[in-house]
C-alpha cells in the first residue's frame, strides 16, 4: 500500500516535521505505451535478444503489444515501398521471400 501511496505521491513537494518544504525522493513513472513496447519487442526479436523480447512483452497486454507490432510492419512497409518506389504489396512480398504477384 505505501509503495502506491509513494508512487501516487512522487514528485509532488512535502513538508518535513520541521515545516520546511521538501521534495520526495521518488520519481514520477510512466507506464510504456504500446508503441514503445512494439518497437522494443520487434527490435529484440531482430537482435535475438531473449531477456528484452520477455520486458517488453511485460509492458502492455498480448493484444496491444500485437496491435503495436502490426502497425510498425505496416509503416515499415510503407515506408520502404516509397523509398524503393514500389507498391506496398510488393514491398511485402519480397521481404517474405515470396514470388511476384
Amino acid at each position: 500500500m505505501w509503495g502506491r501511496v509513494r508512487e501516487v505521491l512522487g514528485g509532488i513537494v512535502g513538508r518535513s516535521r520541521a515545516g520546511e518544504r521538501t521534495e520526495t525522493a521518488v520519481p514520477p513513472t510512466r507506464p510504456h505505451n504500446l508503441f514503445e513496447a512494439a518497437a522494443a519487442y520487434v527490435t529484440a526479436r531482430a537482435e535475438d535478444d531473449q531477456d528484452r523480447i520477455e520486458e517488453a512483452s511485460g509492458w502492455v497486454s498480448p493484444e496491444a503489444l500485437s496491435f503495436g507490432v502490426n502497425e510498425l510492419a505496416c509503416r515499415a512497409v510503407v515506408a520502404l515501398a516509397r523509398e524503393r518506389d514500389e507498391s506496398p504489396g510488393a514491398v511485402a512480398r519480397s521481404l517474405l521471400g515470396l514470388p511476384a504477384a
